[in-house]
């Protein structure tokens, strides 16, 4: 559904300094960007499960070095037309929500 796209020679990424994250596209100022434009768009995730479920989730995606666990909202009571998504055992559903701006060719 989704094709990944590999950097080019000529993106001129710098090394991210020491953290384990996602390679960043190339930086405006280049004088050499190739031939890709990049346009920003911001992306909302909301996470919906138990308080446990959203913490583990949450720390998951911080060691994939896809966010940081300080740039989702503090988790909240999910909303009463989230109950047909609660579990069989009655765990109270809570959520949590992460925007994130993303690079789109």
């Amino acid at each position: 559904m989704f094709d990944y796209l590999e950097p080019e020679a000529s993106d001129n990424q710098e090394p991210n300094s020491g953290s384990e994250s996602l390679p960043l596209p190339p930086r405006s100022g280049d004088i050499n960007k190739g031939t890709r434009s990049l346009n920003p768009e911001k992306v909302r995730h909301m996470l919906y499960g138990s308080l446990a479920g959203i913490d583990r989730t949450i720390k998951i995606l911080h060691a994939l070095g896809y966010a940081d666990p300080n740039d989702w909202s503090e988790p909240i009571p999910a909303p009463p037309n989230a109950a047909e998504m609660r579990s069989s055992s009655g765990v109270e559903m809570w959520m949590a929500i992460l925007t994130k701006t993303v690079l789109i060719e």
